[in-house]
């Protein structure tokens, strides 16, 4: 049996909104996303790949902008290796879709149809085979498929779906992947990468998104690099980032702020989009101002979330004579009485929004700043 090796990506999400950021730093982002085409391209040059396979959701929509669909063409068209795209939800194939509008390069091959394809490479010894989505949600796809095994010929399936049961978006379920006949599968939808499975004779991976768009997608992104043949498997992952999103919770306990942070942070932020969160009792509420005055050069994009709490000292002047201590007792009694932690919560973020107005400080409120 033949041996090749495959370049596999997912999810890009071209044109993504970037709704977190401002408009400048999101047409920047939208930028950024945009150079992936030529990482991916330069990373299947250097890794010398046979065979690419995208498994869906390059686009985030069918609006693409003009200079993603020029980029699109030209790193598609520098790969030296065949190109097989599985539109995805986002993606879909359409005759209004990108895809059908482009004038791809000559080793670009679309799944246009819902319907399981082949296109056999006899130069690689290798079927690929593949669907694409029509709409935004898709039924089972591989259910009751089987390829009939040629000897000498590696079966690999690009396709954009989810593994499990319950899904809209062509749910796969592992007997299907067990009875397919390939022995690699490539998937995209998942934005977390699987790293390398296996169910019967058949491998299978997604590699998630490779490069983040939000802090629900953190950390580390990447592609793959699939080495396969004589029944065997090998996945490298490989980073083409140019940022990544990172949450950073912090425990004061008694600490400054702006101390705790910067002992806890790792260093080489600056390209990254952080959100810090800021836990603990506190004897008085973080100066969030002065935190992002100090902090935020070292990031290039920056929220701190305060979920700090004061301690119940707060209560201590409740029932003066004077209006912080009938505030203090008029709350005081409404969180001795309060149904559960929901609401207490709520009764001291009043306390400390309370407090601050007598004191004539900003206004804190449990908020990303």
């Amino acid at each position: 049996m033949s041996k090749i090796k495959i370049l596999h990506a997912a999810d890009l999400h071209l044109d993504s909104p970037f709704e977190g950021l401002s408009e400048g730093k999101a047409a920047q982002r939208r930028a950024e996303q945009r150079e992936l085409l030529g990482k991916i391209a330069r990373a299947a040059q250097d890794g010398q790949v046979q065979l690419v396979l995208l498994a869906g959701d390059l686009l985030d929509s069918d609006s693409a902008y003009t200079e993603t669909s020029e980029e699109l063409i030209k790193a598609l068209g520098s790969i030296p290796a065949p190109v097989f795209i599985s539109p995805g939800n986002h993606d879909c194939y359409t005759r209004t879709s990108p895809y059908a509008r482009l004038s791809l390069p000559s080793n670009v091959h679309i799944f246009k149809s819902n319907s399981i394809d082949c296109v056999e490479l006899s130069e690689l010894g290798v079927r690929v085979w593949g669907a694409a989505f029509t709409d935004k949600y898709s039924a089972p796809l591989l259910e009751g498929f089987s390829a009939e095994k040629a000897e000498g010929i590696l079966d690999v399936m690009c396709i954009h779906g989810e593994v499990g049961k319950g899904s809209q978006y062509n749910p796969i379920s592992t007997q299907a992947i067990v009875q397919s006949g390939m022995d690699y599968i490539a998937l995209g939808h998942i934005h977390a990468g699987s790293g390398l499975n296996k169910q019967g004779n058949t491998y299978y991976a997604w590699p998630g998104c490779p490069e983040g768009r939000g802090f629900d997608e953190c950390g580390e992104k990447q592609i793959y690099i699939v080495e396969l043949g004589d029944g065997q498997c090998e996945l490298m992952p490989v980073c083409v980032a140019s940022r990544r999103y990172e949450i950073l919770k912090i425990e004061l306990e008694g600490r400054q702020a702006l101390d705790a942070v910067r002992e806890a942070l790792p260093e080489n932020t600056e390209s990254d989009i952080y959100r810090i969160i800021l836990r603990g009792e506190t004897d008085e509420a973080p100066d969030i101002s002065l935190l992002r005055q100090k902090l935020e050069g070292s990031f290039y994009s920056l929220q701190i979330r305060d979920e700090t709490v004061l301690r119940r000292d707060i209560w201590e002047k409740a029932g003066e004579d004077n209006l912080r201590g009938q505030f203090l007792m008029r709350l005081k009694k409404a969180y001795e009485t309060a149904a559960n932690d929901a609401e207490r919560e709520k009764i001291v973020q009043a306390v400390r929004w309370g407090l601050a107005a007598l004191d004539k400080r900003e206004e804190v409120v449990r908020h990303d700043y």
